[in-house]
């Protein structure tokens, strides 16, 4: 009996997919299971949420006690004014502080190969990322709510108590948005600390070039003009006005213009980092 011969070009090709087509209920079951890994592992690492505790506790009072009784006789009163002042401006700090994280977090599971083992798994890879956002908003909430009590025990007088859910809600909404792009320098840098430098360029002229911690009608005319539509003075100025009263809608329609754009821009810049990074 002669063997038989079969010829490459005979052989039947198999096409496999390697990201075959998850419909909404995929995507909603993988991100809700990796939600849980995702608090599981800060269960078991509790230090990680030492930031999003002490970091509203020592702002606080760092501004409340340093700077307050300057910048409050700035305002027309003293320290007491500042205080109201200051604290909405840091609910809307904290989503960016806290949004950094998201960052430093992702690349150093990258390096520790937890990502490439995700991404050989039929999953959804927009489930990674979303499930990461979620679990630091809910970070955000925890940090949020740790500086209402460090604000009600310096003197913040809560005036208007939906305004202050809306505000809460309106930094929550921004932070989910804002996270996109540290999730893009956690995909592309090399290493965690570098994730760390380049959110601090991004952090700190945002931060403080707004009227986060000061009114910014002493600064320069080039600087009011980028504080005006620098979406931290948009978040602060929204908060503000919800929580002590003032205006509103200049801020809120900021805010909400930057939130559609960083996350209409960067949401599927990271999706396809994440997806292609080797």
């Amino acid at each position: 009996m002669s063997a038989t011969t079969v010829s490459p070009s005979t052989v039947p090709t198999i096409k496999v997919d390697a990201d075959p087509r998850i419909g909404l209920r995929g995507h909603l079951r993988h991100t809700g299971a990796l939600v849980r890994r995702n608090l599981l592992w800060i269960k078991q690492d509790p230090e990680s949420m030492f930031d999003a505790v002490l970091m509203p506790v020592v702002f606080t009072l760092l501004f409340v006690y340093v700077f307050g009784g300057s910048i409050g006789q700035s305002l027309g009163g003293g320290q007491q004014q500042y205080v109201q002042y200051v604290i909405p401006g840091m609910v809307a700090m904290m989503s960016m502080n806290i949004a950094q994280g998201v960052g430093t977090g992702f690349n150093e599971d990258f390096n520790k190969g937890i990502m490439d083992r995700f991404r050989s798994l039929p999953i959804g890879r927009a489930s990674v990322l979303i499930a990461k956002i979620s679990v630091e908003l809910l970070r955000l909430l925890i940090a949020t709510t740790v500086l209402m009590i460090v604000a009600l025990l310096v003197g913040f007088d809560i005036t208007n108590w939906g305004g202050l859910f809306a505000a809460v809600g309106l930094t929550v909404l921004f932070g989910s948005g804002i996270m996109w792009i540290f999730l893009v320098l956690g995909v592309t840098m090399k290493n965690a600390q570098s994730v760390q430098a380049m959110g601090f360029l991004v952090m700190m002229p945002l931060q403080f070039g707004s009227s986060i911690f000061a009114p910014t009608q002493s600064m320069p005319g080039w600087l009011q003009g980028f504080t005006k539509y620098n979406p931290m003075s948009g978040l602060a100025d929204a908060a503000r006005g919800l929580m002590v009263g003032g205006p509103v809608a200049h801020g809120l329609w900021v805010t909400l213009a930057w939130t559609a754009g960083l996350t209409l821009v960067m949401a599927p810049v990271a999706i396809r980092k994440f997806t292609k990074k080797s």
